[in-house]
């Protein structure tokens, strides 16, 4: 199983190191990963052989404490705690605050003592000459005293680190630190000593070499450092917590007849909810009285509200902008679209991604290793001939100077911001692995069927043999009502729409891929495509010429056969997406090739691929043989991403190096996909590579400033360039530095909050955004004088030429069913027709 943990007490990437370490010695843990940034750890592990209590125990005896995260969910929902902002660390940054404030309240004063008389400032009579060389470093340390106390915090976890042989970045701080003290207590005594015995020169030699004014201006930086970088890094979650503050707190729930207000946790599955405007949506369900607008901004980032009436399903955390419903809960707690699109972006968040992998080897190692250089910078320089305070002064410097904490941050927060970002944008990617092969992604393998198109074909033409066309669409829709396929849909919603009866079936029998077969009455039927004609022995060369000239037009032909005759062909279209042109083309522009993947025949594929822009076109793949499809491709040395929404996709989204799943889609495609998309368009598509390669750009970036500021800092520290260029570093220079490198690894992340996804408002055609903006309305207008289907084709055009309309002519009744915005009133319409050749005698 796998479970997630808090851990508190880390404090740089050596801590997390040891933690990691340590949890995967414990046996039955399969994978362990730690964040630094979340102060998490995900464990996967084997609960026959290990349990909670057992991880816990490990990690307080590596020096750490844990405990388990978040609570199980529960139908009802009564264990459900609504989820908890991220990186809300008021109380962190409360005792930073008061930190720096009692360290700079004495630091100042302190450096007036120890560094006001080279700059000419003026000191009591006291603290002034050699003679009074113990005044002046005794003030000096009674001054460090309170500094030392407010952060004794940083030398009890040090300390306890190096006890617990985990040296961290504590462990730098408080060794630095101490060893400026001691030598400044040490040289105190000297003094003493030296008075006494009236040894001026001794006094003369220590008094301005104290280093108490460096222990302190250490621990000052580091707090005032870690200060603005806790503070930073709470910035990198605002885009969840913006999301997780739409929580609802509270639900109206409908019981016994009364409306009761409560916890949004006691809601449970079935309840009926009251939603009034403006008021937030407490669970997933669907709409059973009321109609309004929903806003989901929050959860696709659509920002046009959506329509909704009775029956339609409603998203928690989602906004009632105008109308007064009742919604029936089906899904609470943590169960909701809400809560999971959540803990998706949290464990996301606490991912490691493979580019990560060096940098926490060398974060394992790299303290003990920064102190045994601080040790052999100390010993060298001695040996060299170096005074004892020039060999101090440099191994303080290497001590304070080195910053673990960057290679520790470089990774969590550019993956934190980049995930919230997604979020943001309705793209919700699942790991950090998943992110980092993302923007390496060569080809993108669409499937057809929802993904492109709409998903929801229609019947355009029916061509009969033999028989009348409501002969043959009876048929066709009483042979394709027990099939679940989309084709078979529209066929029978077709059937319904002209009041066609459906006839009984038997011996009902699906053949995947290709088709259907059935009896009716004594005949034997078939349907489907030209392979199951063939399988069948069915000769279909009398309407080969319909079939080919369908197929041309990116029509679907479905072929039916009584007795092994072709009965008739009727073809269905499935349009589509308004942005899938676009998107297709945008993931051209920045180099990726391309391919569709459909089950249709080669001619249908190309009459749909002819207008958009893909490098490749793969007709005629059985459901089953998808995967192998992206496994051709993946042979062939290509990173590959498959987008797609349907059961028949799962295997293929699992098998591709980066699977993506449409929102709209089904349960078991989500669950195998990589990145979840909540708009159903492609345009996410492009956002989601595009911020994948944003958010590796920016790691790198993060990653060669921690290791170039070390590989740089350790050496100027260290005294490498003092020979040649007489360059030396103080301590209190080297935390200074310190803390601004963990700081420019936060902010760099934090320019990942200014990506811009392309606006789904913009790449919307004139007519979507038409139809958001105009009311549309139903017409049917009676129409005499059509004879034949180019009559019917000429009534359609005349009416389909205005903008925003769809029509639909009947020609056996005489008819024209036209949807239109209310900005054209049917008179137009009917003036159309009449300048067509054709009469209006009616308008419904």
């Amino acid at each position: 199983m796998e479970q997630k943990f808090n851990v508190t007490g880390m404090t740089c990437s050596a801590c997390s190191s040891k933690v990691e370490r340590e949890v995967s010695k414990t046996e039955g843990v399969r994978k362990v990963t730690v964040n630094l940034l979340t102060n998490s750890m995900q464990v996967d592990f084997d609960e026959n052989i290990t349990n909670n209590s057992k991880i816990i125990s490990t990690v307080v005896k590596a020096g750490y404490d844990a405990s388990v995260a978040g609570a199980k969910s529960t139908e009802s929902g009564a264990e459900y705690t609504a989820p908890k902002r991220i990186g809300d660390n008021h109380e962190e940054l409360a005792a930073f605050k008061k930190r720096i404030t009692v360290s700079f309240a004495f630091l100042i004063p302190l450096m007036y003592v120890s560094m006001g008389s080279m700059m000419g400032a003026p000191l009591p009579k006291f603290l002034t000459g050699v003679e009074n060389g113990v005044s002046f470093a005794f003030i000096q340390f009674l001054l460090c005293i309170p500094v030392l106390m407010v952060n004794h915090k940083y030398f009890s976890k040090g300390f306890g680190s190096l006890w617990h042989r985990s040296p961290n970045m504590d462990s730098l701080i408080a060794v630095g630190s101490s060893a400026g003290l001691i030598y400044g207590i040490f040289a105190i005594f000297r003094m003493s000593y030296a008075l006494g015995q009236g040894d001026m020169a001794t006094v003369h030699q220590y008094h301005m070499n104290l280093y108490f004014e460096s222990s302190a201006m250490i621990l000052a930086l580091i707090n005032l450092g870690k200060y603005l970088e806790t503070k930073s890094k709470g910035k990198t979650s605002e885009a969840l917590n913006k999301l997780i503050d739409l929580a609802p707190k509270t639900a109206l729930v409908e019981r016994d007849g009364d409306i009761v207000e409560m916890p949004v946790e006691q809601v449970a599955a079935g309840d009926i909810l009251v939603v009034k405007p403006g008021s937030s949506i407490p669970a997933d369900g669907y709409v059973i009285e009321g109609e309004t607008h929903i806003d989901e901004a929050a959860i696709t980032g659509e920002s046009i509200p959506v329509s909704k009436e009775k029956g339609a399903a409603v998203i928690a955390a989602t906004i009632n902008k105008e109308g007064f419903i009742k919604v029936k809960a089906t899904k609470v707690g943590k169960d909701t679209t809400f809560s999971q699109i959540i803990a998706l972006v949290e464990n996301a968040s606490s991912t490691k991604a493979p580019i990560a992998k060096m940098a926490d080897k060398i974060a394992g190692v790299f303290v003990p290793v920064v102190m045994t250089i601080a040790l052999i910078t100390a010993i060298l320089w001695l040996s060299l001939g170096a005074g004892f305070e020039f060999a101090l002064n440099n191994a303080i410097s290497v001590l304070v100077i080195s910053c673990p904490c960057a290679l520790g941050l470089a990774t969590p927060v550019a993956i934190m911001v980049g995930t919230g970002k997604g979020a943001e944008n309705g793209i919700l990617i699942k790991s950090g692995e998943a992110l980092e092969v993302a923007h390496n992604v060569q080809t993108v393998v669409l499937d057809k069927t929802g993904t492109i198109t709409e998903g929801k074909p229609k019947v355009t033409d029916i061509h009969p043999v033999n028989t009348d066309k409501n002969t043959l669409l009876q048929t066709a829709a009483s042979l394709e009502a027990k099939s679940e396929h989309p084709l078979a849909v529209a066929v029978c919603e077709y059937a319904d729409k002209n009041h066609l009866t459906l006839l009984e079936t038997k011996n009902f029998e699906a053949v995947s891929g290709k088709g259907i077969a059935a009896d009716i009455g004594n005949d034997r039927y078939v349907a489907g495509n030209i392979r199951l004609m063939k399988e069948n022995g069915i000769d279909t060369s009398d309407v080969q010429s319909v079939i080919d000239s369908f197929a041309a037009d990116g029509k679907t032909p479905l072929i039916f056969a009584k007795n092994n005759a072709v009965i008739g062909v009727i073809a269905v279209a499935d349009t589509l997406k308004a942005n899938s042109r676009e998107a297709i083309r945008d993931l051209t522009d920045i180099g990726i090739d391309v391919i569709m993947l459909t089950g249709d025949n080669e001619k249908t594929a190309k009459g749909i691929g002819k207008d958009l822009a893909v490098s490749r076109i793969i007709a005629e793949v059985l459901p089953q043989d998808k995967e192998k499809v992206i496994s051709q491709l993946q042979s062939e040395g290509k990173i590959v991403a498959m987008v797609g929404d349907g059961i028949n996709d799962a295997p293929a989204l699992v098998r591709a190096d980066v699977g993506i799943a449409i929102g709209n889609g089904t349960d078991v495609a989500i669950e195998s996909a990589d990145i979840i998309l909540m708009h159903n368009d492609l345009s996410s598509v492009v956002t989601a590579i595009k911020l994948s390669k944003a958010v590796i750009k920016n790691i790198r970036q993060n990653l060669f400033w921690a290791f170039f500021y070390n590989c740089l800092g350790i050496p100027l520290a260290a005294g490498v360039f003092y020979n040649s260029f007489g360059w030396q570093l103080n301590p209190m220079f080297g935390a200074a530095a310190m803390s601004v490198s963990s700081l420019f690894v936060v902010t760099n992340a934090l320019r990942l909050k200014y990506f811009q996804a392309k606006n789904l408002s913009d790449i919307k055609t004139d007519e979507d955004t038409k139809e958001e903006k105009e009311i549309i309305k139903m017409t049917t207008l009676k129409v005499n004088g059509m004879m034949c289907p180019m009559c019917k084709k000429h009534v359609e055009e005349a009416l389909n030429a205005f903008p925003g309309v769809q029509a639909e002519v009947n020609l056996e009744a005489k008819e024209a069913k036209v949807n239109h915005p209310d900005t054209i009133s049917p008179q137009e319409l009917a003036d159309a027709v009449t300048k067509a050749g054709y009469e209006v005698v009616g308008i419904e």
